[in-house]
């Protein structure tokens, strides 16, 4: 992160708004450019925690995702829909991560059609390690108190489920 501005420039943004007539949705720009401008700030965060793992977020994701599988292993496809990344995204990960020997591919024992996607020992040690970095640097220390925490939950979940993100209540 740069010097702090003098200023918060999304709400700067949120008074031209005002000024150049658009007052009935000033508030929600702000909001959602406060989101999205939250988000870089937290994905700089994290990007710096996972660094001296050699794991971007992305990658992360997925070495967590099978981390948390039964059998540490899941449909490519499966991965997919779970993370909700296209498939050419789980591939590229798929593809560096298994350069590194973090995870295998294999033909799914009754579907030929699917490849599976392993965590490997190596993997499962490196997950391990980056998920404990990124609670003690990131997670515990989010800059949202806990009341905001809860809050934050129920107001994006409900945004999330209401856009089709998901279906359950």
């Amino acid at each position: 992160m740069g010097t702090p501005l003098p200023r918060d420039p999304i709400a700067d943004a949120q008074r031209n708004w005002e000024r150049h007539g658009w007052g009935d949705v000033a508030a929600p720009m702000a909001a959602i450019t406060a989101i999205m401008r939250t988000q870089q700030i937290l994905l700089a965060r994290i990007e710096t925690v996972l660094k001296p793992f050699e794991l971007t977020f992305a990658r992360y994701e997925l070495l967590a995702l099978l981390s948390f599988a039964r059998s540490g292993a899941l449909p490519m496809n499966k991965a997919s829909a779970l993370l909700q990344v296209h498939p050419t995204s789980v591939t590229n990960a798929v593809d560096r991560l298994e350069k590194a020997g973090l995870v295998a591919r294999s033909p799914h024992p009754t579907d030929g059609r699917t490849t599976l996607i392993e965590l490997t020992a190596e993997g499962r040690t490196l997950a391990k390690k980056a998920t404990a970095a990124l609670n003690a640097d990131v997670f515990s220390n989010s800059g949202f108190g806990s009341d905001d925490v809860d809050h934050l939950i129920r107001v994006l979940g409900t945004f999330r489920r209401d856009a089709g993100d998901f279906t359950e209540e």
